[in-house]
């Protein structure tokens, strides 16, 4: 299945550089850290815009974030 696991990965990920919601939210061009944590949690799903930040901010391809039998993990 496509993209069930992008708030895991994103996650996963985030807490990889130790980074906050709020800093990553930050990171994203977001006032507001809400949006991230919904999307960690499964409760939105990513704009086609916010996986491409998401790939370029932690320097991984696109589909590794929306293919979900792909890992993140290096």
């Amino acid at each position: 299945m496509i993209m069930q696991r992008f708030g895991e990965k994103l996650r996963y990920l985030r807490k990889q550089r130790g980074m906050t919601i709020v800093q990553t939210a930050e990171a994203l061009g977001y006032s507001s850290n809400s949006y991230i944590s919904e999307l960690e949690t499964g409760k939105k799903k990513p704009t086609a815009d916010l996986v491409f930040k998401v790939a370029r901010l932690f320097n991984v391809s696109a589909d590794r974030l929306l293919d979900d039998a792909l890992e993140v993990e290096a």
